[in-house]
């Protein structure tokens, strides 16, 4: 299933009623990862009156979390996540650090604080289309490496890493929904002169 996310991380800052809002946002495959992020951010700045998180941690929106840390309920967590459901993201994660500037923003000022910040980062954060992707290993003789080459570079794959030994492999990674066709004219072009092993099935991103 392809979904969009940020990529990477991305870090924004603005000052609200002189409380210092900083928001992270970052690419989080499973609840693990996005764990690990909140955990590392909230260290970051534990110095922070608050660290409040929202993610979405899966594909499809069934990881939905989301925390206050000391907020009035409702005014943080919930908000920031509305803002990622409301982005179409998944496998996203964001934390908003305050540092509290000494002026109350009230519940509704607290809402429009949290959910202003997250809407702007996200909007300013690079994103990619998520899809399934096969990477595997091409090992040629040395007299089909150019004609792999240059297959591989005319056609929609990402070459990830070329080991010259007594052959030549190729470890490349291509969209899964074109990897049968992708393998067939290969093998064609190359009269069926090399070998292949499927090495993983992972997410990579696209450029949108």
């Amino acid at each position: 299933m392809s979904y969009i996310s940020v990529s990477g991380e991305h870090v924004t800052e603005k000052v609200i009623e002189r409380s210092r809002f900083i928001t992270t946002s970052a690419h989080a495959e499973g609840e693990e990862e996005a764990r690990a992020f909140v955990a590392r951010v909230s260290a970051m700045y534990k110095d922070a009156t608050h660290n409040c998180y929202a993610y979405i941690a899966d594909a499809v929106g069934n990881f939905p979390r989301f925390s206050d840390d000391g907020e009035p309920s409702g005014t943080a967590g919930m908000p920031m996540l509305e803002v990622i459901k409301n982005k179409k993201l998944f496998c996203t994660a964001v934390v908003v650090t305050r540092y509290f500037g000494g002026i109350k923003l009230g519940a509704g000022g607290l809402v429009r604080a949290y959910s202003g910040c997250v809407a702007e980062n996200l909007d300013g954060a690079a994103k990619l289309l998520y899809m399934p992707c096969e990477e595997s290993a091409y090992t040629v003789g040395y007299e089909s490496a150019d004609l792999c080459s240059r297959y591989f570079s005319q056609n929609d794959c990402e070459v990830k890493h070329t080991d010259y030994s007594s052959e030549v492999t190729f470890t490349v990674a291509v969209k899964k929904e074109l990897a049968e066709k992708f393998n067939a004219a290969l093998f064609d072009r190359l009269n069926g002169r090399l070998s292949v092993q499927k090495l993983r099935e992972y997410m990579c991103g696209f450029k949108i």
